[in-house]
């Protein structure tokens, strides 16, 4: 009989087949015994509770198109017409893409660090991101910037980039996604200094309201040295807006 085995093994999640011989269970060719240690147990009490977030997930789904539905009958729209019909789902999709970052635990995008004796400045920039203003749920997009001094661990420079969406992929305001980046970067690798510097267009304030397309916003994160050094702050913005 075959199963689904599911179980933690250091600190990561492993998802395999498996199959039931004589009483043993055979997984990756590693043979584990049904007995007291709770391992088979552990194995389905975690196959229940994937069921159960699965079944949950399609509620929500379901929910979530219910209500797009309702959106568009709202402000008078025929949801049933032709091109409207599986717009619910067409949006159901484009939420669980644009809200993924609410499933991504900032820290763990860092979490693969490696020890390196440098400690001069690297900066990654130019990271496109678009986001969603919490406050009328109309995208905001632009670059971000990272400046880090390492103390001795640094991170793969993609990891960079992983970050920046872990945080931009929610609801956010400009301020707090520059305030999150700095700060779990300087928790997960303790560098001596670390300067954010995010520049986005917001169609909350270029399509409706004032409109006045074109207009950007810059926000600035400053931890460490560069919180006092600001010779290295403007070092940073020259290289920032240098060619």
């Amino acid at each position: 009989m075959h199963k689904i085995a599911i179980d933690f093994h250091d600190g990561r999640l492993c998802i395999c087949r498996s199959v039931s011989v004589r009483g043993m269970m055979l997984m990756s060719g590693t043979c584990y015994g049904e007995g007291r240690d709770g391992m088979i147990e552990k194995k389905s009490i975690d196959l229940l509770h994937s069921v159960k977030r699965t079944e949950q997930s399609g509620q929500t789904r379901e929910q979530i198109e219910h209500h797009i539905r309702e959106l568009l009958r709202l402000i008078g729209e025929d949801p049933m017409r032709e091109g409207l019909r599986d717009t619910p789902k067409r949006v159901r999709k484009m939420y669980e893409e644009i809200f993924s970052g609410y499933s991504v635990d900032p820290r763990e995008v860092l979490g693969v660090t490696f020890d390196e004796q440098h400690e001069e400045l690297v900066l990654v920039k130019d990271i496109v991101f678009y986001s969603q203003c919490e406050h009328h749920m109309a995208p905001f997009f632009g670059r971000v910037h990272i400046a880090y001094v390492p103390s001795g661990r640094i991170a793969g420079l993609s990891k960079f980039a992983r970050l920046v969406e872990a945080f931009s992929r929610k609801l956010q305001v400009q301020e707090r996604l520059t305030k999150e980046i700095a700060d779990t970067i300087v928790d997960v690798l303790h560098p001596h200094g670390v300067y954010v510097i995010v520049e986005a267009e917001h169609m909350c304030m270029c399509a409706r309201g004032v409109r006045k397309p074109g207009s950007r916003t810059v926000t600035t994160a400053a931890r460490g040295t560069y919180v006092s050094d600001a010779y290295a702050r403007s070092e940073i913005m020259s290289l920032v807006q240098g060619a």
